[in-house]
């Protein structure tokens, strides 16, 4: 995993390259761009463990068992469980809200596409 340096730098600095970065993942404004930037700013192992992070979010919140989450993302209990402990704060929510919602988006397009095709 990526080592962080022990020396610190300043609060401040701190602060405007953490803005920096939150600004710059909400101006990503789709998927491809998403992609490219994630592809190339993270390791092929740091993307993988983000998105095992949030699949086993998602997963848990689905109500799948430790077992199932663990033979289907290749993950360690101990990963779940760690990964548990986060489940109730206020960004994975959020997340996780904003996922339903997508979910919910997509099933009912693709009812209304049935319909629609139904109808002609």
């Amino acid at each position: 995993m990526t080592q962080i340096s022990k020396k610190k730098i300043n609060k401040n600095l701190k602060k405007q390259i953490y803005n920096l970065f939150y600004q710059l993942i909400t101006d990503i404004r789709n998927l491809n761009e998403a992609e490219i930037f994630l592809r190339d700013f993270l390791t092929e192992n740091e993307l993988e463990v983000l998105a095992k992070r949030l699949a086993i979010i998602y997963y848990l919140s689905q109500n799948r068992s430790y077992g199932e989450i663990k033979k289907t993302l290749a993950v360690s209990s101990t990963t779940i469980s760690s990964v548990n402990r986060l489940i109730k704060k206020e960004g994975i929510q959020l997340a996780l809200k904003k996922i339903q919602a997508e979910e919910w988006a997509t099933k009912w397009t693709q009812k209304i596409s049935k319909i629609m095709k139904f109808r002609r």
